[in-house]
């Protein structure tokens, strides 16, 4: 039998309405409309794709949203004056740098240069050392959406144990944190993989819950995991195809085809964590302004 479909779009869409209705009743409490600035350096395609995204989805519950696209060869000085000034600026309750950036901009010292409490992206290091207290202030809107997506689809991680593939600062290690944690809708036993892991497979199939994050389309395998496994695919890879229009598909890190046949749920790609991204990421700025007001 195929596994359930852990279907990212419809549960971002149930977030998004709460969103929307929490935009409302902020408006007529204070008056004004939460707001959210995306910096976008350059001229990525797929980042230009992911800014448009998140401020069309701003729009739509009802947010201030403003797009900022500074060229590619800005220097780190103008980059970060430019970050300040949104820092000061009262409109704006929630800032995200969107990554990744050219490479002769220090990534950490623009992460560090957000003003904590407009982090909506949960990555400044006081709000990931929150986190990692077990006093989030802003979870990383990847992370957050894997817990959602959980909970939401009938899979609370609660007493599971969860294997994450992948260390990265902005799904890996914060996933691992959060599901860790001693609270409701976590409380899982986390192992983290990596490129460095022995005998890889022997651990994933362990998993009663895989978070899959390793960038590398169709890696984990049917002879990869157990029976009845909960699959959360966060990869997005492009990969050929001569029969598509635009010469390529999209796919996961996670062999869906095989897997899917042997899991009890997976998330597709697209159309999984990709929407939950943006729907968490308005449910921090949403709640950013109501810390800052």
């Amino acid at each position: 039998m195929k596994a359930k479909l852990i279907n990212g779009r419809c549960i971002s869409s149930e977030i998004k309405l709460e969103v929307a209705n929490g935009v409302s009743d902020f408006k007529q409490e204070h008056r004004i409309a939460p707001g959210l600035a995306v910096i976008l350096v350059g001229e990525d395609p797929a980042s230009t794709v992911y800014v448009r995204n998140k401020q069309s989805a701003a729009i739509e519950v009802g947010m201030v949203a403003r797009d900022i696209h500074l060229e590619n060869d800005i220097s780190q000085r103008d980059l970060l004056e430019q970050i300040e000034m949104i820092n000061r600026d009262e409109r704006f309750h929630g800032v995200l740098v969107q990554l990744p950036l050219p490479s002769h901009i220090d990534k950490n010292d623009v992460i560090e240069s957000i003003n904590p409490d407009k982090d909506v992206d949960g990555l400044h290091p006081m709000n990931m050392g929150l986190l990692v207290e077990g006093r989030q202030r802003f979870v990383p809107a990847t992370p957050a959406g894997i817990q959602q997506m959980l909970i939401r689809s009938g899979f609370n991680p609660d007493g599971k144990h969860v294997v994450v593939c992948g260390r990265s600062e902005i799904v890996g290690k914060p996933i691992a944190i959060l599901l860790a944690q001693r609270m409701s809708g976590c409380n899982a036993t986390v192992t983290v993989c990596h490129t460095g892991t022995n005998d890889l497979a022997g651990v994933t199939k362990q998993a009663d819950i895989l978070v899959v994050a390793m960038g590398q389309p169709s890696f984990v395998t049917a002879d990869m995991v157990k029976e009845q496994v909960v699959v959360i695919d966060v990869g997005v890879n492009r990969v050929e195809d001569s029969d598509r229009k635009n010469g390529y598909r999209l796919v996961g890190d996670v062999d869906f085809e095989s897997v899917s046949g042997k899991a009890a749920a997976i998330s597709p790609v697209p159309g999984g964590v990709g929407p939950m991204t943006i729907a968490m990421l308005l449910a921090n700025t949403l709640k950013a302004a109501q810390r800052l007001v």
